[in-house]
């Protein structure tokens, strides 16, 4: 069952936005849809949601594709999830997977950035069917999940109180605009308006807090490598589309990568960290569309 929510939302084009949510076996998604055409699903990273996409998503749709981003329990979500669903990296996989089976989505192109990229590898190896090709941008993998920096926070997580007080925290520029937060990831500031989408979800509501720390408590580089070793057995194109001067991910990840990848290919893109649809979405966009066009 779908539930339109509003329209608009997105800095481009906003008009051809529909905000959506869906009932799936395991919860509620809410999700961004625009445009018609082949599927493309877009998949956001940790502490972040679909308007990540904002830039982006437009411009696929204008190109002629079906374009939705979804809204994960990653700890910027609005809809709490049911207390017993699965959480943790797999089964964040199958919410999506259950995402493409309930609106019955094939041939699916899926794009992905961060945390988000590490979620879509593990579909790839674990629920392969419904996909076409993906596009990872920026992303863990291997033995990087969490990267360096942030592998910290799957610790803090397990203490009592821990995301009472890093939603209070993040109420706070400066540490929004920190290297623990978001202040590596874009090479300029996210209006402040995204950033409280982001950051106000977790401190306005102790069930999104619950979420948080349930996936943040689960995540570990067993399940990223686990999914590597079945990606040789992928049959679709994979494009890797690096940030020239990425300060997260080290450029070796995805030179690893590619090497477990049949049909890969590479892009990198300048003048950008780690959330390229932040800092170059028109070249992002061009990448995807380019990438969706040639079919290989």
């Amino acid at each position: 069952m779908l539930y339109v929510c509003f329209r608009g939302g997105m800095t481009t084009n906003q008009d051809t936005v529909i905000r959506r949510s869906v009932q799936l076996p395991s919860g509620k998604l809410d999700y961004r849809e625009a445009g018609t055409g082949p599927p493309v699903v877009f998949v956001h990273g940790a502490v972040v949601n679909s308007g990540l996409w904002r830039h982006v998503l437009p411009l696929v749709a204008e190109a002629g594709f079906r374009c939705l981003a979804v809204d994960l329990p990653l700890g910027s979500h609005t809809t709490p999830m049911p207390p017993g669903a699965d959480l943790s990296p797999p089964g964040l996989a199958g919410l999506i997977a259950e995402f493409l089976d309930t609106l019955d989505l094939t041939e699916v192109t899926v794009v992905a950035n961060d945390t988000g990229g590490a979620l879509t590898q593990i579909l790839m190896a674990e629920h392969p069917e419904r996909l076409a090709g993906v596009v990872l941008t920026p992303c863990d993998a291997l033995d990087c999940f969490f990267p360096p920096m942030f592998a910290p926070l799957t610790k803090f997580a397990r203490l009592p109180g821990s995301m009472w007080v890093l939603a209070q925290l993040l109420r706070w520029q400066v540490v929004r605009r920190s290297p623990l937060a978001y202040g590596f990831l874009t090479k300029r500031p996210i209006p402040d308006d995204v950033l409280d989408s982001y950051v106000g979800p977790a401190r306005r509501d102790r069930a999104i807090r619950r979420d948080t720390r349930r996936f943040l408590t689960a995540v570990h580089h067993r399940y990223t490598e686990a999914a590597a070793e079945r990606l040789p057995d992928f049959d679709h194109p994979v494009l890797l589309v690096s940030a020239a001067d990425d300060r997260v991910f080290p450029a070796r990840l995805f030179q690893r990568l590619a090497e477990l990848l049949p049909k890969v290919r590479r892009a990198t893109v300048a003048d950008s960290y780690t959330f390229v649809p932040e800092d170059q979405p028109a070249e992002l966009a061009r990448l995807v569309v380019d990438f969706l066009r040639s079919g290989s």
